[in-house]
């Protein structure tokens, strides 16, 4: 949905009633956690979006170290709402859809607030939201800040035997992976940056509170599609994120969060079939990494491995 059909008063004297196109209403949802410099970086940029009905919402999940009222004292114009406490990435945004929804918003896009958005990508999402009724997403190509012709997200896919999603063309470079220039379905999108259209978010709600950080988007990606919605990457709308380098290690807590609810996914949506190839490749792998992080005295890791997989 592009526009909305508005009724404006007909001329004076006359039964006529002149029908008007109204663009579509956008609100995007940036969450912040103890990051004013990136979340007010994230902002400036959004302010220069050309899409004509962009609402931005900031939301903040009771940062202990003042950030989000910071945020709303040097951006008085951007709505404002505080959780109160740490909902993690998906009670938070979860926060956000519900604002969206109250407020007629017809799309809601969840960004991360480590992103810079390019002026034109909410118009592109918004135009290949609506050019299929079937649309229920829409993900953007996602590039490196810190290297911005390189790709960080060109589309993706579930991967139900691991229980992840792959994102196409990670690590190469833009001009030199011609499949990211290519608009089509997908079957995941990354939770840093996609668009939701009203129809999809009411059908399957947003984020799975119990996820709380990691996988959550795995979890969304495959219920949408379940539900019939279509998932549709759109090359023509563009942002960087800044990420580490491919090659950093994940931390303790990125360890046992992504694991957890690695298995918490096949656990809740996959048959028995899916979830014994899952659990053949978790369980033999995780040793792997836990005899590697054990033989370099990495005990936080080590721990990090046996909690993932045992809670």
């Amino acid at each position: 949905m592009t526009e909305r059909t508005v009724e404006r008063a007909g001329r004076e004297g006359g039964g006529e009633r002149a029908v008007a196109a109204e663009p579509a209403h956008v609100v995007v949802v940036v969450l912040n956690w103890k990051g004013y410099d990136d979340t007010a970086a994230c902002l400036r940029t959004l302010a220069a979006s050309d899409w004509p009905r962009t609402t931005v919402l900031l939301v903040d999940n009771g940062s202990p170290d003042g950030s989000g009222e910071r945020l709303h004292r040097d951006f008085p114009d951007v709505p404002y709402l505080q959780t109160g406490a740490n909902l993690g990435y998906t009670g938070g945004n979860n926060r956000g859809f519900a604002w969206a929804l109250d407020r007629g918003a017809d799309h809601v896009v969840v960004l991360n607030n480590d992103t810079e958005v390019a002026p034109d990508c909410v118009r592109r999402l918004v135009e290949a939201a609506g050019s299929d009724p079937r649309v229920g997403l829409v993900a953007p190509k996602i590039l490196v800040h810190d290297a911005p012709d390189t790709l960080w997200f060109a589309g993706g896919d579930l991967a139900l035997a691991r229980g992840t999603g792959r994102h196409r063309g990670e690590g190469a470079r833009d001009a030199e992976y011609p499949q990211g220039s290519r608009a089509g379905e997908i079957t995941f999108a990354t939770g840093c940056c996609f668009l939701l259209t009203r129809p999809a978010l009411e059908a399957v709600g947003g984020f799975d509170d119990a996820f709380f950080a990691y996988n959550e988007d795995v979890d969304l990606s495959w219920r949408l599609a379940r539900a019939g919605f279509a998932l549709r990457y759109e090359p023509a709308a563009r942002l960087t994120h800044k990420v580490p380098p491919l090659s950093a290690e994940p931390s303790p807590f990125q360890i046992v969060q992504r694991d957890r609810n690695r298995r918490r996914f096949v656990r809740l949506r996959l048959g028995a079939a899916r979830r014994a190839q899952f659990a053949a490749w978790f369980y033999a792998t995780r040793a792997v990494h836990l005899a590697r992080y054990l033989a370099r005295g990495d005990r936080a890791r080590a721990l990090a491995i046996v909690k993932g997989a045992a809670t």
